[in-house]
């Protein structure tokens, strides 16, 4: 399973710690002065990087994400940025504003239609230009994307999310601040968190896994665990430093080995409901940990067995019975089934169907059918 040979590919720069946010504006002046700032629904949380950015001589347009991107507001961000001159994007929040800036980066120099770029609903086919640079500022521990090389765009004429995906997506930069993260609501902590945790397992054991992402993740899991836990106990700094070091890790692993069926799955919901991502995987995971080790054998079970030991480590019971200690913690925490964030019973067959051909299932360590990927649907609903 784990390769001797791999290729690593991450952003230009990362700046990881306690207090980074302080040097974002002129690390961002260095790369242009014209700056669209892509940030979450609220503006005033985005105020301090604003006046920052001013002091440090850049002309700033705000852009607001106030959903996971979809083709219309990526579109309205490529021709805010143009109408601004922008010269340099940078994203301060969630998973789904960095991916909002990092595509609208990538096709304000393109000549060609966004869906030219897609993959699955349109040809993937390279950018045309470099992208503008990208600075990505993350204030929640889950996604990883301040160091992947792709966004998510929901189509929703095809009811789908797929990726623009370009090796020169990287940011320039990414400056990951704990304190970024601190006070976060519970339900985007538990959902973020249980994506980066996703994220970290998934790489571990894909059949594309290798020495570096497996140094990145093996002590990461149980870690992300035990943090997470205690962040549904109360805010706790260490656990949210702890938290945005296992995001980071996920990124950086699932950008150079790959992910598997709980991404596979997530991809296609996604595009046929409103469920949010994070949610989504963290119902998934469990239910896609036991399918996967219902049929691995060699390696992948080993290290299927080592996941389940760390579960069962952190939230006591038995490794065998993890998953559904998994299950049974995160509903407790608040986590609600995949019918309750809004996806419809009649859909759950062309979700597996679709998710059986994803980018994402290619990298899971065993193969699941589209039969089985329903059946983990029905458990996690």
């Amino acid at each position: 399973m784990t390769d001797d040979s791999f290729a690593f590919l991450t952003a230009g720069a990362i700046r990881f710690g306690r207090g980074t946010g302080a040097g974002v504006a002129p690390a961002v002046a260095r790369h242009g002065t014209r700056v669209l700032l892509v940030h979450g629904a609220q503006a005033a949380r985005s105020a301090w990087l604003r006046r920052d950015l001013e002091t440090a001589g850049c002309s700033v347009t705000a852009f607001a994400c106030p959903r996971e991107p979809d083709v219309a507001l990526v579109e309205a961000g490529v021709a805010a940025a143009r109408n601004a001159g922008a010269s340099v994007v940078v994203s301060l929040g969630g998973g789904a504003v960095i991916d909002l800036g990092k595509a609208v980066a990538a096709l304000v120099p393109a000549t060609r239609p966004m869906l030219d770029h897609l993959e699955v609903v349109g040809q993937g086919a390279p950018l045309d230009h470099p992208p503008l640079p990208f600075v990505a500022v993350p204030t929640t521990s889950g996604t990883g994307a301040e160091v992947t090389k792709n966004a998510v765009i929901s189509v929703p004429d095809a009811r789908r999310k797929v990726s623009l995906r370009d090796d020169r997506m990287l940011p320039v930069l990414a400056v990951v601040d704990p304190a970024l993260t601190d006070g976060a609501p519970r339900a985007v902590t538990l959902a973020s968190g249980l994506d980066a945790v996703t994220q970290v397992i998934e790489p571990y054991v894909c059949n594309r896994a290798n020495r570096l992402t497996d140094a990145l993740c093996r002590d990461a899991i149980p870690l992300g665990l035990s943090a997470l836990v205690r962040l549904m106990t109360g805010e706790d700094p260490r656990a949210r430093d702890d938290m945005a070091w296992v995001s980071l890790c996920g990124g950086l692993a699932l950008a150079n080995a790959g992910l598997g069926a709980v991404h596979g799955l997530a991809g296609p919901v996604g595009g046929v409901s409103n469920a949010p991502h994070g949610a989504v995987c963290g119902v998934l995971l469990p239910h896609v940990v036991a399918a996967n080790g219902a049929v691995a054998t060699g390696q992948a079970a080993a290290r299927i067995a080592e996941v389940r030991g760390w579960i069962a480590d952190t939230l006591g019971g038995v490794p065998d019975d993890a998953p559904d200690t998994l299950a049974t913690w995160s509903a407790a925490q608040g986590l609600p089934g995949l019918g309750a964030m809004g996806l419809d019973r009649v859909d759950l067959a062309g979700v597996a169907a679709a998710a059986a051909g994803s980018s994402s299932m290619k990298a899971n360590p065993v193969p699941l059918g589209a039969d089985m990927l329903e059946a983990v649907l029905e458990r996690a609903f």
